[in-house]
C-alpha cells in the first residue's frame, strides 16, 4: 500500500521525462555514431575526437548547467499562472545564454594551445585541433537552444525539444557519413567532417525548436515579440544567482570525466580510445537519468509554486525509485555484454591495427564493468540535483559536488590511474568513489530540506 503512493506517479513521471530522455539519448546516439564512424579510421582518430570533445564537454557543462536555472523558475511561474513572470524568466535567460555561448566559443579558441602542453600523443593533438575549432563554434547555437529547451521543459512541453533533437540528429548522421568518408562526390574530410555535421545540425536544431514553440498556443506569446535588450537587473541577477552555482555543479562532474580522458591520454592512444568507448556507452545510460532529473526539477518546481511540500517529497522519491530501477537494468546489461559492446566501435577486420584494436577492446571491456558499478549512484546523484534545483537550492549542492568529485574522486583517479598502479581501471575507480559520495550527500541534503519544509507547513 505504501509503495503504491510512489508507483502511481510512475506514468506521469515517465510521460514527462521520456521526451527528455529520448532527446538526450539522441544527442548521445549521434556521438555513438560519430565514434563508430571515426573508429573505422583508426585509434588515433578516435582518440583525437575524445581529446577535442574533452575541451568541448567542459564548456558545454558550464552552458547547459547555467541554462537549468530557467526550468524551475518557469515551472513555478506556470503553476502560479503568472505569464509576465514566466516570459521575463525566458527573455532574461535567453539573453544570458546567448552571451554565455559566445564567451564559451572564445574561451575554447584561447584554450586550444593547451593541447600541446598536456603530454598527449602528438599525432592525436594534430588531428584534434581542426576538429575542436569547428565544434567550438557550435557551442553558440547549442547554448541558445538550451535556453529554449529549459523554458519548454519548465512549461512541461518536453516533447518539442525532443522533436528538434531528432531532426538535428538525423541531419548530423547524414552529413557525417557523407563528409567523413567522402561519399556522393564530397571530399573525404575525416574527423573534420564530423565537426561540420555537428555545427550545421546545432543551428538547425535551434531554429526548428523556436519554430515549434512559436506555433504552439501555450508557448507562442513567450517566444515571440521579445524585447531582447530591454532588461531588468533584478531578473538578470536572479537567474545568475541560480545559474552560476548550477553551472559549477555540472562543471565539477563533467570536469572529472574530462580529467579521466586526459589521464587516459598519459597511458597512450589505446587507453584513451578505450576510455572514449566506455564513456560514450556510459553517457547513453546517464541520459535516461538526466531525463528523470528534468522531470524532478519540473515537478518539484510545480509543487513549490503550490507550496505543497508533502506531495513534493513523495513525487521526488517516486522519481528516485524509477531511476534506481533503470540503473539496475543498465548495470546488468553492462556486465553481461561488457566484452561484446566495445567491438561495435572498432574495425576487427583491419590487420594493420589488429594489436592496437585488441588492446582497446580489452581495456574498454574492463571499464564497462566499472561503469556497471556506478550506475545506481550516477542516477541518484543527478536526479537529486534536479530535485534540489526545483527547490531552487543550489549553493550547498555546488559545495557537495566539488568535495565529491575533486576532494574524493580525482585524487583516487590520479594515484590509482598511473601506469604502475591500476592504469585505466584505477582512473574509473576514482569516478566510482566521486559519484557514490555525491549521491549519498545530495540525497541527505534533499531529505533534510523537504522534512524541514513539511514541518514548517504543519505549524
Amino acid at each position: 500500500m505504501v509503495l503504491s503512493l510512489y508507483t502511481k506517479e510512475f506514468r506521469y513521471n515517465l510521460r514527462l521525462a521520456s521526451p527528455v530522455m529520448l532527446g538526450m539519448l539522441g544527442h548521445t546516439f549521434v556521438s555513438f555514431v560519430d565514434n563508430v564512424m571515426v573508429g573505422q579510421l583508426g585509434s588515433a582518430e578516435l582518440a583525437a575526437v575524445s581529446l577535442g570533445n574533452s575541451f568541448i564537454f567542459i564548456a558545454m557543462s558550464l552552458g547547459i548547467g547555467f541554462s537549468t536555472a530557467i526550468t524551475p523558475l518557469v515551472a513555478e511561474a506556470d503553476s502560479e499562472q503568472n505569464f509576465v513572470k514566466g516570459k521575463s524568466v525566458f527573455k532574461h535567460g535567453f539573453f544570458l545564454c546567448t552571451v554565455l555561448g559566445i564567451l564559451l566559443f572564445l574561451m575554447e579558441l584561447i584554450a586550444k594551445p593547451l593541447m600541446y602542453v598536456m603530454d598527449q600523443p602528438e599525432e592525436v593533438v594534430i588531428l584534434a585541433i581542426p576538429y575542436l575549432e569547428l565544434v567550438a563554434f557550435s557551442l553558440v547555437p547549442l547554448i541558445m537552444f538550451q535556453a529554449f529547451k529549459q523554458f519548454s521543459d519548465g512549461l512541461s512541453l518536453t516533447k518539442y525539444p525532443m522533436f528538434a533533437t531528432i531532426v538535428a540528429n538525423i541531419l548530423n548522421v547524414a552529413i557525417n557519413y557523407v563528409l567523413i568518408f567522402g561519399k556522393l562526390g564530397f571530399p573525404q574530410m575525416g574527423i573534420v567532417g564530423a565537426a561540420v555535421g555537428t555545427l550545421v545540425s546545432r543551428f538547425v536544431m535551434l531554429f526548428f525548436l523556436w519554430w515549434l514553440l512559436a506555433k504552439r498556443n501555450k508557448s507562442r506569446a513567450y517566444v515571440t515579440n521579445i524585447k531582447f535588450f530591454k532588461l531588468s537587473k533584478t531578473s538578470l541577477n536572479k537567474i545568475i544567482n541560480l545559474g552560476f552555482p548550477s553551472s559549477m555543479q555540472m562543471f565539477f562532474e563533467v570536469a572529472i570525466f574530462t580529467a579521466a580522458i586526459w589521464l587516459s591520454g598519459l597511458l597512450g592512444k589505446n587507453a584513451q580510445a578505450a576510455n572514449q568507448i566506455a564513456l560514450n556507452l556510459s553517457s547513453m545510460t546517464f541520459m535516461v537519468a538526466m531525463g528523470l532529473s528534468v522531470a524532478a526539477m519540473v515537478r518539484v518546481g510545480n509543487q513549490k509554486g503550490l507550496k505543497d511540500y508533502k506531495n513534493l517529497k513523495r513525487i521526488a522519491e517516486s522519481i528516485f525509485l524509477v531511476g534506481f530501477m533503470f540503473a539496475v537494468v543498465f548495470a546488468i546489461i553492462f556486465v553481461v555484454f561488457h566484452k561484446a559492446l566495445p567491438d561495435l566501435y572498432v574495425d576487427l577486420d583491419d590487420p594493420t591495427n589488429a594489436m592496437d584494436t585488441a588492446e582497446v577492446v580489452k581495456i574498454a571491456a574492463t571499464l564497462l564493468l566499472a561503469s556497471a558499478v556506478f550506475q545506481i549512484s550516477d542516477s541518484l546523484q543527478v536526479i537529486a540535483l534536479g530535485a534540489l534545483r526545483g527547490l531552487q537550492d543550489v549553493k550547498i549542492p555546488t559545495l557537495i559536488t566539488f568535495i565529491s568529485y575533486w576532494v574524493v574522486g580525482f585524487p583516487i583517479s590520479y594515484f590509482l590511474g598511473k601506469e604502475d598502479a591500476y592504469g585505466s581501471l584505477g582512473i574509473w575507480l576514482g569516478l566510482i568513489a566521486g559519484l557514490s559520495t555525491a549521491a549519498i550527500l545530495l540525497y541527505i541534503r534533499f531529505n533534510y530540506l523537504t522534512k524541514k519544509l513539511i514541518s514548517q507547513e504543519a505549524q
